[in-house]
């Protein structure tokens, strides 16, 4: 007989760590710190926990997923929106950190899979980092929305010098970016089997490492759903809405946004496919052929090959 999964809920805050479980209704509360850490092992192991659920937040529950899988405990890290919307579903309109361990504890049960992907921390550095270009990218953007408006030209030259000196640390950001790949072999094969195909260049490359691992072992559907350029449909009776792409992981798409449009240029078999959609509206054409380039990069992965122009529309 398999053994029955017990499931824990964790609401994390800064200072605290509100923990309950899922089939009975013990509780508890722990400091956000090593000796809560392993006050909350111990009584988890008391309830023969197996399984722990807890929310993204902001980073803070890092330490502690980090800490639980030490002590062997499969640790799920579930989308907020998600849990918010089983809480409604369930006409649970309180919201405190002992109810919201409940509901985490509850969605962990229910909206967890059979097989928990287990965290990767060698992957931390290369998620900093480029989430660290990522925020500096958008000041970038702020600075030329600035300039578009301002008149007076100490202001302008200002702004101009914040600009240059944030495209300095991005370029530096980028040979850190080289340099934390190169350590790693495999991630080294990996950003030259995926840069083989025309559009993609090494900041795909490295977001696809870094942020979506999943890449090569999940159907073309799943990843498309994953990323958030799957459309969905928007149906009623005898009425055909629009469909559009909803959720998924952001910062995966926007740089994959950036890359289907230069291999919409580049790229043979997307520049075709593109082509054939010119009758649809712009936005839709860019959207397809995001998901085509992932789709073509999953299938790369999932059979170990690299990309080649004769064989690419096979």
């Amino acid at each position: 007989m398999a053994q029955m999964v017990i499931n824990a809920g964790i609401d994390v805050s800064k200072e605290w760590l509100d923990v309950a479980l899922s089939s009975k209704p013990a509780e508890l509360r722990v400091g956000h710190n090593p000796a809560g850490y392993r006050e909350l092992a111990a009584w988890l192991k008391q309830h023969r926990v197996t399984r722990v659920g807890l929310e993204a937040s902001g980073g803070y529950e890092v330490a502690v997923m980090d800490a639980l899988v030490d002590k062997g405990f499969e640790v799920v890290r579930l989308n907020a929106q998600r849990v918010r919307m089983l809480a409604k579903a369930k006409g649970r309109l309180a919201k405190n950190d002992r109810a919201d361990a409940r509901t985490i504890a509850q969605a962990t049960k229910i909206l967890a899979g059979d097989t928990v992907l287990k965290r990767r921390r060698e992957l931390d550095p290369l998620i900093e980092h480029l989430h660290l270009r990522r925020r500096l990218r958008q000041w970038m953007t702020d600075c030329v929305n600035q300039l578009e408006h301002l008149k007076d030209k100490a202001l302008r030259r200002e702004v101009t010098a914040q600009r240059a000196a944030l495209a300095r640390k991005v370029a530096l950001l980028d040979k850190k970016l080289a340099s934390l790949i190169a350590e790693h072999e495999d991630w080294r094969r990996l950003e030259q089997r995926l840069r083989t195909v025309p559009g993609v260049g090494p900041v795909l490359a490295q977001t696809l490492i870094a942020l979506l691992p999943e890449l090569g072992t999940l159907s073309r559907r799943a990843i498309a759903c994953l990323t958030g350029v799957a459309p969905f449909d928007d149906d009623s009776g005898k009425r055909s809405g629009e469909r559009h792409i909803k959720g998924g992981r952001f910062a995966v798409r926007e740089v994959l946004y950036m890359a289907a449009l230069a291999a919409m240029r580049h790229n043979p078999k997307i520049a075709t496919f593109a082509k054939r959609l010119a009758s649809k509206k712009p936005k839709v054409v860019i959207v397809a052929c995001m998901r085509k380039l992932l789709v073509m990069l999953n299938a790369m992965l999932r059979d170990g090959v690299d990309w080649q122009a004769k064989t690419a529309g096979a």
